[in-house]
């Protein structure tokens, strides 16, 4: 299995999702993702393996999102995926994508779900 969290090492969840991830013994490739967010198709493939739009994965109480006025519902989905790649601190954190399925680890058990049958 490959498992990847799109990880912030300065976040107290994500630090725990990566624990817990640690404890499964599943090879693990961890992205810190303010250093190298993932590109606009990765973050669409991330969005629909998540079931959501770009707005549910934004973190709206960042700065950057009332700046660029992300709120406005005129945008597209694509300008909303093209704010997040060029500003990932917007991206909601930590994401964890196993076996054909993504997660956001808040809580972090909610991790538990990619390891099931």
């Amino acid at each position: 299995m490959n498992v990847t969290i799109y990880h912030n090492p300065r976040c107290s969840k994500s630090r725990r999702t990566l624990e817990l991830l640690e404890q499964t013994g599943e090879p693990l490739n961890v992205v810190e993702y303010l250093d190298t967010p993932p590109n606009h198709a990765r973050l669409r493939e991330i969005l629909n393996l998540l079931g959501c739009e770009p707005r549910e994965l934004m973190r709206t109480q960042e700065k950057p999102y009332s700046e660029l006025k992300l709120a406005n519902p005129a945008l597209a989905r694509d300008e909303l995926i093209d704010a997040m790649v060029k500003n990932p601190i917007l991206i909601e954190r930590p994401i964890v994508v196993a076996n054909g399925k993504a997660v956001i680890g808040r809580p972090p058990e909610n991790i538990t779900v990619l390891f099931g049958d």
